[in-house]
């Protein structure tokens, strides 16, 4: 008998379930706590955004902007 196949979770699918947990069952210190996790993941997200924005202008400057 063949092992079932790993269920893949697609990307961002784990973010999607957690905004649609009802934060009624939540205290007070888990929803702080969950603030300042979102707040890290934005400030990630932020600086890979700045990273590839700063890539794109390099590569734009060595290789001059295409049409737009």
């Amino acid at each position: 008998m063949e092992e079932p196949a790993e269920v893949r979770i697609g990307r961002g699918q784990r973010l999607i379930e957690a905004v649609r947990e009802d934060l009624e069952l939540f205290g007070v210190a888990e929803l702080e706590e969950r603030i300042e996790i979102l707040q890290s993941e934005v400030a990630r997200a932020q600086a890979q955004i700045d990273r590839k924005r700063a890539g794109r202008a390099a590569a734009d400057a060595l290789f001059g902007a295409g049409p737009s």
